[in-house]
């Protein structure tokens, strides 16, 4: 475990090195683009007792430079009119700019930091929620799998059932794996959509996250339950029976509470052993879940966020304040390897306990 810490230590390091090297690039070669434009004004010294708006004077400083360097009038006019030129791009850059143009400030920084708490609040909330949603729609699918497997009767009122279940599942499907942004649109009129609790259920229902993994959760299931040590536990008199009710069986209650727990079932260990290998991919889930988030505050414009405010910065060429953001989107993601790190290592050593 040391060893991983150290790696991801190294990693963070590295990873923020390079991004602030590339953030003082960015802030130099800016620094040296103003000063290019502020020297190429100055090609007669300081003129700034020159009123530019003024015909007047502007005609007189053509004068003054043509009696000042005689015999090259057309070079003392060619000069003079760049320097109009520059003075006039450099009055329209400062009005379209006004408001726009910003440099990454410590209160820049503290409002960037409010914004990233509030992203990783929603992602650790849909974290939770999907982490939750995974286990459950998995052991569900699981039990009652092998519950019809071992019914033997098939009667016409179960067929139908069954029709109108798999067409209420495939209109569920519809739904879980829509892109985020198509379900707000659909209800925006109706819901806030800029609230947090409303970004964090879109996040949990929308792109194919919970289903996606749920199935690789199912076939972890599968693939335990067909592994030796289950004839084992048979052997020890585990109960092995999966009707909901009665004696033995796995209820509704013991599936949908959050800290699933099979004690003196088979399927507790079946349970445990694929729980351990799914953690791995939670890893690949956060990274599909930060896109997700950034997606869904893009397309809904929602202010006051961070990925929203990432794509103003970006479209104003602010490219200080976005590496910031970026490098903060990265510390959550590697904060997230972490905790799963730690908690593969405790459930390793748990089940070396057994």
């Amino acid at each position: 475990m040391n060893r991983k810490l150290f790696e991801h230590g190294l990693s963070i390091a590295f990873v923020t090195a390079v991004l602030l090297c590339v953030l003082f690039a960015v802030r130099s070669g800016t620094q040296t683009r103003t000063k290019a434009e502020a020297a190429s004004s100055q090609t007669y010294g300081n003129l700034g007792f020159v009123d530019f708006d003024n015909a007047f004077h502007k005609a007189l400083l053509k004068d003054a430079v043509n009696i000042f360097y005689p015999d090259q009038y057309e070079k003392n006019n060619a000069a003079v009119e760049k320097i109009l030129a520059n003075k006039e791009n450099e009055f329209s850059r400062k009005l379209q700019e006004s408001g726009v143009e910003e440099r990454l400030s410590f209160g820049k920084l503290l409002q960037l930091l409010v914004m990233l708490l509030k992203f990783v609040l929603v992602y650790a909330v849909v974290m939770i929620l999907t982490y939750y949603g995974v286990q459950t729609i998995a052991v569900f699918r699981f039990t009652r799998k092998k519950l019809r497997s071992r019914e033997t009767t098939r009667s016409f009122a179960g067929v139908l059932a069954r029709v109108a279940k798999t067409i209420g599942k495939t209109a569920v499907y519809f739904v879980l794996f829509s892109p985020a942004y198509v379900i707000a649109y659909s209800i925006r009129t109706e819901f806030n959509t800029d609230t947090i609790v409303f970004m964090a259920l879109l996040g949990v229902i929308s792109n194919g996250l919970l289903v996606t993994y749920a199935n690789k959760f199912y076939a972890f299931l599968v693939a335990e339950s067909r592994k030796g040590y289950v004839e084992t536990a048979l052997v020890k008199n585990l109960s092995d029976s999966y009707s909901p009710r009665g004696p033995g069986g796995i209820g509704y209650r013991a599936i949908l509470r959050p800290a699933k727990r099979f004690d003196g079932h088979v399927f507790g260990h079946i349970f445990s052993n694929a729980r351990y290998q799914y953690l791995s991919t939670i890893k690949e889930q956060a990274s599909f879940l930060v896109s997700g988030l950034i997606i869904i505050e893009m397309a809904l414009n929602i202010h006051g966020h961070l990925s929203y405010e990432m794509l103003r910065q970006m479209l104003y060429k602010n490219y200080d304040i976005v590496i910031a953001i970026i490098l903060g989107i990265f510390y959550v993601v590697k904060g997230t390897e972490v905790v799963v790190d730690m908690m593969g290592n405790r459930a390793e050593k748990r089940m070396e306990n057994k």
